[in-house]
């Protein structure tokens, strides 16, 4: 573990602190922290920084409710900025968003970024708009009773490809249940945070149970 006197705060005595979603893996925020601000955060387990345009400690959430718990706090190889993983209660943004990067400037246009969550938003945009000709707006016309049996074939799907030992079909299969789940997420009101934090709740109990075998 690094000591704070190891880290290197710029003329101001700041250093830039990226806050990052410890779930979605999104960064939240960029903010700067002091010393000070950097020993509240540690004590108290919730992100403090140093405002800069008020010149004054500002723990995040005091006044909005919107609090960032701290999982860890890691710092560069220069040991000149720190990246915040965090669990959030609200919006991080004064604005209201989930992050305060949401404005694009600039996107390739032969490549294109994938994730979860943005197909999550893909899908929800679907059952919103239904836009004709969209198999997913096809899934949610024909109701609960049409996704799960999609989901049902689809686990059998898995199950044949994954028997066979054959890895690309699995893979493929896989996707192609993975698809059919988040719809039915989607169907049923069920957030990929909902199932990040069922899955990060089994991981610390399944972690006390190796320790409880190993002693």
């Amino acid at each position: 573990m690094l000591n704070i006197d190891d880290l290197k705060f710029d003329e101001k005595g700041l250093i830039p602190a990226i806050v990052v979603d410890a779930y979605s893996k999104k960064v939240l925020t960029l903010a700067y922290m002091n010393r000070e601000s950097l020993k509240i955060s540690m004590e108290k387990g919730l992100t403090c920084f140093w405002s800069r345009s008020r010149q004054e400690l500002w723990l995040k959430g005091e006044t909005s409710g919107n609090y960032q718990h701290i999982v860890s706090i890691t710092a560069d190889c220069d040991g000149d900025a720190l990246t915040v993983v965090v669990e959030k209660d609200g919006p991080a943004c004064h604005k209201g968003t989930d992050s305060c990067f949401e404005y694009p400037v600039w996107q390739s246009d032969t490549l294109h970024e994938f994730s979860l969550d943005g197909l999550m938003e893909l899908l929800k945009g679907r059952k919103e708009e239904m836009p004709e000709g969209s198999y997913t707006s096809y899934l949610f016309e024909k109701g609960l009773d049409k996704i799960l049996k999609k989901v049902g074939e689809e686990c059998t799907e898995v199950i044949i490809a994954g028997k066979a030992e054959d890895k690309k079909e699995t893979i493929y299969e896989i996707a192609d249940l993975a698809y059919h789940v988040m719809v039915l997420m989607v169907e049923a009101g069920i957030s990929l945070e909902d199932v990040r934090r069922e899955l990060a709740s089994r991981h610390i109990i399944d972690h006390k149970v190796k320790q409880e075998k190993m002693t």
